[in-house]
């Protein structure tokens, strides 16, 4: 299989199914920037504790599903990957509750950063936020199945918290947010 095809020359990419849509497209650009988000997850990987690696590559193989579901005009198209579920987002939840039971207890808002791991994680919480935004708007003009938007809003909770971590487990000192300095 060849990397270039030359089907998006004019501008234009296919979607799962056929359709051919601008590259402008708000469905583009969501899973454009979920495919960033992966990027990211990708790098703060190699930060990341050896048993906690396996957590992150899950992540980014859920991921995948995101935008192949992005990717995909209609919920009845027949699909080669598992649609992001309600486990998948309990899933979630649990890791954050988990990560919530090892930090010490927020006094204050906090600035990203404290470590290279923790500031790269927050980047990535921001482009998560993005990709919720982006994803959003898709919604108000076209289909999205809603479990994606609660994924991508607990995922960037799940961010804040792994940066928080990285902190932690580095032995650093978060940055207190002190209003008015």
């Amino acid at each position: 299989m060849k990397i270039y095809t030359k089907t998006g020359d004019e501008g234009n990419t296919s979607l799962i199914g056929g359709y051919r849509v601008s590259k402008s497209d708000l469905r583009i650009e969501s899973y454009g920037t979920v495919d960033e988000l992966n990027s990211w997850l990708g790098l703060i990987a190699e930060y990341a504790p050896k048993d906690r690696i396996a957590e992150i590559q899950h992540i980014q193989n859920q991921l995948f599903s995101v935008g192949a579901q992005l990717a995909s005009k209609s919920s009845e198209q027949k699909r080669p990957f598992s649609a992001i579920s309600s486990e998948d987002i309990n899933e979630l939840e649990h890791r954050i509750d988990y990560y919530e039971d090892l930090l010490p207890k927020m006094t204050h808002f906090i600035l990203p950063g404290g470590s290279k791991a923790s500031a790269q994680t927050h980047i990535a919480r921001c482009v998560c936020r993005r990709a919720e935004r982006i994803v959003v708007q898709l919604s108000r003009v076209d289909f999205v199945d809603k479990l994606l938007m609660v994924y991508l809003n607990r995922l960037s909770d799940y961010l804040f918290c792994l940066a928080r971590a990285f902190t932690f487990w580095e032995e650093k000192d978060e940055i207190k947010w002190i209003p008015n300095t």
